[in-house]
């Protein structure tokens, strides 16, 4: 299995020479970093081309690390090949302040539910959506909950400290 990833990562080396920032293996998945204005036209290419065949999107994410500055949001795509049973996992990193990624929309139907979940709960924009708006949380709320700028315990109590939580 991993001459397969290996070889993946070869294939998209060479059709994309440079897009890939950094690769791992995570958790038997390849993870492959790339800027966000490329990320439409590999992703695409993934899908359309026959050499990779990336037929399925299946889940879109957003991570937060607050800590690190300039790249505190990292927007995260898992791509599945049924029929070679492959998985690749992107991640996109962006400014908290500049929370804008392209939509794949245009190239997943399926992206749609998974950017407005994105957005509802992390803040990330995802430009030329067709519909972005909150899809879990009430609409009048004015904060995203799954951002990491609030104590998750209260910061009065002596006893509590956030370090338990992973922060």
């Amino acid at each position: 299995m991993e001459e397969k990833y290996t070889q993946l990562l070869k294939s998209i080396d060479s059709m994309h020479p440079g897009v890939i920032i950094t690769s791992e293996m995570l958790y038997d998945i390849p993870c492959i970093e790339i800027d966000k204005e490329n990320l439409v036209s590999l992703v695409h290419d993934l899908k359309a081309n026959d050499k990779f065949e990336f037929n399925f999107l299946t889940d879109i994410t957003v991570i937060h690390y607050p800590d690190n500055q300039g790249r505190e949001l990292c927007g995260t795509y898992l791509l599945h090949n049924w029929k070679s049973n492959l998985r690749l996992r992107i991640k996109t990193y962006v400014s908290i302040s500049d929370s804008h990624l392209p939509s794949l929309t245009g190239v997943f139907r399926t992206a749609n539910w998974l950017e407005r979940e994105a957005y509802d709960n992390f803040g990330m924009i995802y430009d030329n959506h067709p519909d972005l708006r909150r899809i879990l949380n009430m609409d009048d709320m004015d904060y995203h909950p799954l951002l990491k700028q609030y104590a998750l315990e209260d910061e009065t109590r002596q006893d509590k400290n956030d370090t338990f939580f992973g922060r």
